[in-house]
């Protein structure tokens, strides 16, 4: 007999009885689950207070760009592949069964008909069947592959093994269900209709109802079981990881370090989860130990031990064991005093106020991993739950810095020439107009309509080597005939080395009086080579009341080209690569403006590095790392050099000064008999240009 499409349905509880115990073991569940959210949420409360909820159409759409398509997941492919079946997986297997509940115990009528088979039926047997594939390539790469990236567990294993459980069991239930109702509408649940026969080959119709009623009390209690267990494992990033995208930072990453308000923080910088955000802490329940953070650490990659994702984790522990410590929420004797004698009892009333310390507690955190971070920020660009790494080791390097006094040497050289001299380079005996002499160059006190300020910062003006790309930048804007000025020796460094390096005040302290400056000659529109300045000035001065419009110089340069006021005479030919400085790049999303540049010098784009835009490798120089000496086997430009060197380009173009030094030293150490030149963009363009009809 036909069977008519719109009366498809099927019996919910069919072949179970005491449904009540179900309920009962529910509310078990979410009483469970309830308590292992509630503990995680109070711990997140305790951090201080940041605006991270605001903006919520923006934060919708990243929520569905990153948690919901899995943009950044997706780029490992086999990763996001089994991922995506998982995570997808489970959304449909949560509507499917709240449907179920929905009928069941709200009495809406909606399991029937074309609904029933396509969706019920169909899709969910498929979608079962993908999460049940995505566990076995997941596993296939735990106990097979074995990465080095992935943090090796017996938790991690029993997820996936449950996850499996979950799935076989539902299947095994669809199974008997259909061999023994002989259901008409097998065939629209292919999986659950292939279980149906395989089982009626082994056993009989008793038999199948008994490991049915069996099968389904035990899928229920592991499901249950599952869901109690999910906030007190690593799984609760499937709840955490959401969340932490919607809270993500959506300005650029270079705008992401925390201001200090110095007249009112008691502390500076950070050496307790006391000193962390909400949003901080939250990072720390969100990771996923994936890994991804470390394997594309370039301190870590060229040998040395700073690992991200072990900072992440290993302040997570702190945050889930010690808690009590690690808050302060607890006090010796109830009043912050010891049996120890009065020393004990002060210093127990620091912890008290400060929280446990966290700066070398974990082997993670470990001052001299701490000084190893290149701030590149290639961890937070990886992280597929937007988990802000670096930060929080500017954070933590603040209060080595600022209250400690407890930083590198070669560092604190840098700090010193800063606050005596404007400038880092201690030993360099130029002074700031040194590099346009005889370039008939303006300055701004000279030059009151000017129409750009060039920013040359303190490597343009005082390395010799980038003097010659402030001279090339300065000449090009003379064939363009743009007007502009400098500050000479009224310009200080903009402040990033000692931000990076985790001088706080000192940065305040140049960046106010930068400020002053600009406004003193009413400065609306600034162009600088320097990605670091680019970043700093772009993103950092507003707070102390910058109003001027930043370019990089490659922006500038490209539109100069665009507008022909620039016009290569002839191109190059030569094969040239590019490599994405990450303040200018990862940082800023400045990636097509220097590679437009290139473009229009040698007239094919550039070659392309292994790692490139967002995935671009570190040059070893931001951080203050340019001012301080790398163990031999362990430098990150030589990393970075033999990359290029890979690809055979007769020219390595680069947008930075720091870049340009760095990539420099590092080619010269490992080109062997290559002849491979290292040049800024600005100096290749110059090369090929006519003057402009209105220079």
């Amino acid at each position: 007999m036909q069977m008519n499409p719109a009366q498809a349905t099927r019996e919910i509880y069919w072949n179970v009885s005491h449904i009540w115990l179900m309920y009962l073991l529910l509310l078990i569940t979410l009483a469970t689950a309830g308590y292992g959210i509630y503990r995680r949420v109070s711990v997140w409360r305790r951090g201080l207070p940041v605006r991270r909820l605001d903006r919520p159409v923006e934060r919708i759409r990243h929520l569905l760009r990153h948690a919901l398509a899995q943009s950044r997941t997706a780029r490992d492919s086999y990763a996001g592949v089994f991922h995506r079946f998982i995570f997808y997986g489970f959304i449909v297997l949560a509507i499917a069964t709240t449907v179920v509940a929905l009928q069941a115990d709200v009495g809406l009528s909606i399991m029937h008909g074309w609904f029933y088979l396509y969706f019920q039926s169909f899709i969910v047997d498929v979608f079962g069947a993908l999460v049940l594939a995505g566990v076995m390539m997941a596993a296939a790469r735990r106990f097979l592959a074995r990465p080095k990236r992935l943090v090796y567990t017996d938790e991690a294993a029993w997820i996936l093994a449950v996850l499996a459980l979950i799935v076989v069991t539902g299947f095994l239930l669809e199974g008997c269900r259909i061999a023994v109702t002989k259901d008409p509408w097998a065939s629209w649940s292919p999986f659950g209709n292939l279980t149906a026969k395989l089982v009626s080959q082994w056993m009989s119709v008793g038999a199948m109802q008994q490991a049915h009623r069996f099968t389904w009390w035990f899928h229920m209690v592991v499901c249950f079981g599952f869901l109690a267990w999910i906030p007190y494992t690593k799984m609760m990033h499937a709840a955490t990881a959401p969340l932490n995208i919607y809270a993500a930072n959506l300005e650029p990453i270079g705008a992401s370090l925390k201001n200090i308000d110095f007249e009112s923080t008691a502390s500076f910088g950070v050496n307790s989860l006391k000193g962390f955000t909400w949003k901080d802490l939250l990072d720390l329940d969100a990771c996923t130990e994936c890994g991804r953070c470390t394997s594309v650490c370039p301190a870590n990659i060229s040998g040395k031990e700073l690992s991200p994702r072990d900072l992440i984790l290993d302040l997570r522990n702190l945050m889930r064991e010690h808690a009590q410590e690690a808050f302060a929420l607890n006090t010796a004797n109830g009043n912050g005093s010891s049996n120890s004698g009065a020393g004990a009892g002060v210093q127990a009333g620091v912890e008290e106020a400060r929280g446990l310390p966290i700066i070398g507690t974990v082997p993670a955190t470990a001052p001299e991993r701490l000084w190893q971070c290149t701030t590149c920020a290639a961890c937070m660009e990886a992280c597929p739950v937007f988990i802000e790494q670096m930060p929080k080791i500017i954070d933590m390097r603040r209060f080595l810095v600022m209250e400690e006094a407890d930083f590198p040497e070669s560092m604190q050289e840098a700090i010193t020439s800063l606050e005596s001299r404007g400038h880092p380079f201690r030993g360099t005996q130029a002074g700031r107009l040194d590099w346009c002499e005889g370039l008939n160059v303006s300055q701004i006190g000279d030059c009151k309509d000017a129409e750009v300020l060039l920013w040359v910062g303190c490597s343009g003006a005082l390395n010799e080597r980038n003097q010659k790309v402030a001279r090339a930048t300065a000449r090009l804007l003379q064939k363009a005939g743009v007007k502009f000025a400098i500050l000479g020796r009224e310009e200080k460094c903009c402040g990033d080395p000692a931000r990076r390096i985790g001088n706080e005040f000192l940065f305040e302290q140049l960046a106010k009086e930068n400020v002053a400056t600009f406004k003193k000659h009413n400065v609306e529109k600034v162009v600088t080579f320097c990605p670091h300045c680019f970043n700093t000035l772009k993103h950092e001065y507003a707070r102390h009341g910058a109003t001027f419009e930043v370019s990089h110089h490659s922006e500038y340069l490209a539109a100069l080209v665009n507008a022909d006021r620039l016009k290569p005479l002839r191109r190059s030919g030569k094969k040239i690569a590019f490599h994405d400085p990450c303040y200018l790049g990862r940082q800023n999303g400045v990636f097509d403006a220097p590679r437009q540049v290139i473009h229009a010098s040698s007239g094919e784009a550039p070659l392309e590095m292994r790692r490139m835009r967002e995935a671009s490798f570190c040059c070893g120089g931001g951080g203050g790392m340019s001012f301080m000496e790398e163990p031999a086997g362990k430098r990150v430009n030589q990393e970075r050099a033999r990359e290029a060197l890979e690809t055979q380009a007769e020219t390595l173009a680069v947008a930075c000064p720091f870049c340009l030094t760095m990539m420099e030293d590092g080619v010269n150490a490992c080109k062997g008999d290559r002849d491979l030149r290292v040049m800024d963009i600005s100096e290749i363009l110059l090369q090929l240009v006519q003057p402009s009809a209105n220079a």
